[in-house]
């Protein structure tokens, strides 16, 4: 156990480094991937951007509802399911907790391992919007034809504020 342990904080202190800076063009590209991805997406329900950003074989762990392993099934749970309830969810991206690492194979970038913090919230029609729960979130995003795909999501830490 020590020797994992060692190992463990190894392999963080090796990667906490390699984290690019928030002005650089990855940084900002993934910032918004993620704005397309939640400020449009989900906050809004709109489809049509987790059918354009979502790759076809996409993995989602999620600490409470479990796991989905296909993009017509991360799609469905969205428009069938966070789309369809007695209230309207918004997600709300921690400030300053984005963080973004590149993934590069000899040199050339193929993806970048996402991570931050975020708040969710439910609107309901008839009284305030309520914070429902902050989680932590990890998503590796692969450049795949000069387009970037969400390939895994982990979405966990889920707890009420």
């Amino acid at each position: 156990m020590k020797y994992v342990l060692s190992l463990l904080f190894l392999c963080l202190f090796h990667f906490s480094g390699a984290q690019v800076a928030s002005d650089s063009e990855l940084f900002k590209t993934l910032y918004t991937q993620d704005s397309l991805l939640f400020g449009v997406g989900f906050n809004n329900c709109d489809i049509s951007q987790f059918e354009r950003l979502v790759g076809e074989d996409c993995e989602f762990f999620h600490d409470q509802s479990g796991m989905l392993t296909s993009k017509e099934a991360v799609v469905a749970s969205i428009r069938d399911g966070l789309c369809k309830l007695n209230y309207r969810p918004r997600r709300e991206l921690v400030e300053g907790s984005l963080q973004v690492f590149p993934l590069r194979d000899q040199g050339v970038l193929y993806g970048a391992i996402q991570s931050g913090e975020h708040r969710f919230y439910a609107r309901y029609d008839d009284r305030p919007e309520e914070m429902t729960s902050v989680a932590r979130f990890t998503h590796v995003w692969l450049l795949e034809e000069e387009a970037w795909r969400l390939a895994t999501v982990l979405s966990y830490d889920h707890r009420t504020p």
